[in-house]
């Protein structure tokens, strides 16, 4: 059966989501993407994805153009947003304490940190809620927040003999659905810092995006290579 260029294209983006995840390294990815733009037929589009997790068929069936499901960086906000919390708070005294990975922020999160540290990280999290708000103390300590850069995110708070506030980072535009989050409170002779920063699932997804595009080229995946500036 002869495979389409939706067929090609989601073999590739099954690729990028398997690079994302440490399933394949780099090398073998830009080699399977390589055959992938060159497959013309489904029996060889198959085998590039056979030793990957793959939800439903890997090709559609004929007569179908159904593109991939959307994941990652392109997941749906709305699916993050519900749930019953895991965690609406957190204590550090002498220590420190962490929330990241997988977890359900409450829709009033409340962090405390005297003479130590802790880790707020929202990049996999869950919410609540559609508005959640992260209040933020510290006397002598510190506390950081990272958050992937399409949250809505609003930082307010207030710094004495400290900081509060939000970082450079790394850039992009605000998703679509995403909560609404309200990062407050206030640092004594401490700091509350706010970065948004990509996991490095994601950072290695979207190099594997760039790659797929720089072999597509302009005009499509035999048009020649395109520099990206």
């Amino acid at each position: 059966m002869r495979a389409s260029d939706a067929e090609r294209e989601r073999i590739a983006e099954l690729l990028r989501e398997a690079v994302a995840e440490g399933r394949l390294d780099m090398d073998e990815f830009d080699q399977r993407l390589e055959t992938a733009y060159k497959s013309r037929t489904h029996g060889e589009l198959e085998p590039l994805v056979q030793d990957l997790p793959v939800p439903g068929p890997a090709v559609a069936p004929r007569g179908s153009s159904a593109p991939a499901p959307l994941r990652g960086s392109a997941a749906d906000w709305p699916a993050r947003i519900g749930g019953n919390a895991t965690s609406k708070g957190a204590f550090a005294l002498w220590g420190g304490f962490h929330r990241k990975g997988r977890w359900t922020v409450g829709r009033l999160f409340t962090a405390f940190a005297m003479w130590g540290g802790g880790e707020i990280d929202l990049r996999e999290a869950h919410f609540e809620d559609r508005e959640i708000v992260i209040r933020c103390f510290t006397v002598m300590g510190g506390i950081h927040v990272t958050v992937p850069p399409e949250l809505n995110v609003e930082v307010r708070g207030i710094g004495i003999m400290g900081g509060f506030g939000e970082g450079s980072g790394e850039e992009g535009e605000i998703a679509p659905g995403s909560p609404h989050v309200r990062i407050t409170g206030f640092a004594l002779m401490g700091g509350v810092g706010v970065d948004r920063k990509r996991t490095k699932a994601e950072r290695r997804r979207r190099e594997a995006e760039l790659e797929s595009r720089r072999r597509q080229g302009p005009a499509g995946p035999e048009g020649g290579l395109r520099k990206e500036l």
